[in-house]
């Protein structure tokens, strides 16, 4: 009978085991759960005080902290101060801790020593972010979160307060990388072919398909990007000829909500009372440098005329709920006149893996030159993966959930009834195709009737 539980006693230890690796591999949240995040938790309340001591994270105390130790308590040798831990929490991806940081030590400090606090504690990242003067947040992740991309079920409450919010892609410190068109209006994305730029567009798209605004598409490669997204568009360009239009009409109603705001004497679209507010457009450009490049002298009359009403766009149409959406290869000077005038507009960067350091330096050179060197490091093999920065010098890795073209062109045709009618745009709505599905379930066979 012994040996019975015996050998059951191993064999369920070694099922563990390999249960315990395959997750690890398979399902990394599993496996940090069950295993990962208590580990973890251990090694870091054991070896605290003494891996900040050895990181350089420690202050000599102050002499009211000293005369206590060595009267009060009666310990002759006073220790070093680390940062006081405030608060830990533990969720799917990693672990996150408040620290309280003693006189003497600045949030630098921490960030500096982040790679030697990753090797101490076996995590496999470690990023410090400010919450508040005097208090830091450690940000670890127990696995490459980027590397098979699945966002949480639950937004954080405070993440999604807003009527322009979107969830896009998921940062390496586990956090959820959102479109906040009220804090960023307008935004750029560069990356080379097969770098994953399409799978950013849409997911941006398919988040923007389910809120109340309207999306504006101008796709210059006859539309084989975003006509797809006919149902969800209230506007639609393929041709640089129809993108000019397009253009026009929109600084033309730009200028109608202006006359709004101006009868109310308000300065922003979201002070206006809610039954007069016009709705948010979003206008999506594919591929810019088609806006810019001409082949014949005669387009350059238009093609100036393009650039310096994106530019009035870019300059003005944050105030009336007008917000742009730039994305392309390069974007330089290179480009013509006024190019580099719009790029400073675009408040958001998204870059993701380029060819050239030069394309990442006119992405993010101007706002986070660290950033640079970080999309130079982007390998081939990880689509998806880019840096975003913003206009504070901050930045971060993100990568994009999969999404097929299939997927993104379901969800515009399942918001279809969300999609505006404006009057002025209305030239441009485009052709919504049919849908294959109801394609398909039609007869093959024309039915023939009956006669005598």
């Amino acid at each position: 009978m012994s040996d019975v539980v015996t050998v059951l006693e191993v064999t369920g230890a070694l099922s563990a085991a390999g249960g315990l690796g395959y997750a690890k591999t398979r399902a990394p949240r599993v496996f940090w759960s069950l295993a990962g995040l208590p580990v973890a938790r251990v090694r870091f309340a054991v070896t605290y005080r003494s891996t900040m001591d050895v990181c350089g994270l420690t202050v000599q105390p102050s002499r009211f902290r000293a005369f206590m130790v060595r009267n009060v308590a009666r310990r002759p040798d006073v220790q070093p101060v680390p940062p006081k831990v405030r608060r830990v929490r533990g969720s799917s991806t990693g672990m996150k801790v408040m620290l309280r940081l003693p006189a003497g030590l600045e949030p630098g400090d921490v960030a500096a020593a982040s790679e030697r606090l990753r090797h101490a504690w076996g995590v496999h990242s470690v990023h410090v972010v400010e919450v508040r003067p005097g208090f830091v947040e450690l940000r670890m992740t127990g696995y490459d979160v980027l590397r098979r991309v699945r966002m949480p079920r639950r937004l954080p409450r405070g993440l999604t307060s807003g009527p322009m919010v979107v969830p896009v892609a998921l940062r390496e410190d586990g956090t959820v990388f959102v479109r906040d068109y009220q804090r960023v209006p307008h935004a750029l994305t560069l990356g080379a072919n097969q770098s994953g730029k399409s799978m950013y567009q849409r997911n941006l798209i398919a988040g923007l398909a389910k809120l109340p605004v309207g999306l504006v598409g101008i796709d210059c490669k006859r539309g084989v990007e975003q006509r797809g997204y006919a149902a969800r568009l209230s506007a639609l360009a393929v041709t640089p000829d129809e993108a000019s239009g397009l253009l026009d009409a929109l600084v033309g109603l730009m200028e109608e909500r202006f006359d709004v705001l101006s009868e109310y004497g308000v300065a922003d679209m979201w002070s206006l009372p809610a039954r007069v507010r016009p709705v948010p457009l979003v206008v999506l450009v594919d591929e810019v440098a088609e806006l810019f490049l001409t082949a014949v002298k005669k387009d350059e009359e238009r093609r100036d005329r393009m650039v310096m009403q994106m530019i009035r766009l870019a300059q003005m149409a944050r105030a009336v709920g007008i917000y742009l959406e730039v994305c392309g290869q390069r974007f330089g000077s290179e480009l013509g006149k006024g190019a580099t005038m719009l790029r400073a507009q675009l408040t958001g960067r998204v870059v993701h893996r380029v060819n050239d350091k030069q394309t990442a330096e006119m992405g993010l050179g101007d706002i986070a030159p660290d950033a640079v060197v970080a999309v130079t490091t982007i390998p081939p093999d990880r689509p998806g993966v880019a840096v975003a920065g913003d206009s504070s010098g901050g930045w971060s890795r993100i990568r994009t959930p999969e999404m097929t073209p299939a997927e993104a062109v379901a969800v515009c045709r399942e918001y279809a009834h969300l999609t505006p009618h404006i009057p002025a745009l209305e030239p441009y709505r485009p052709i919504v195709p049919a849908d294959p599905a109801a394609v398909d379930a039609m007869p093959v066979v024309k039915p023939v009737p009956v006669t005598e």
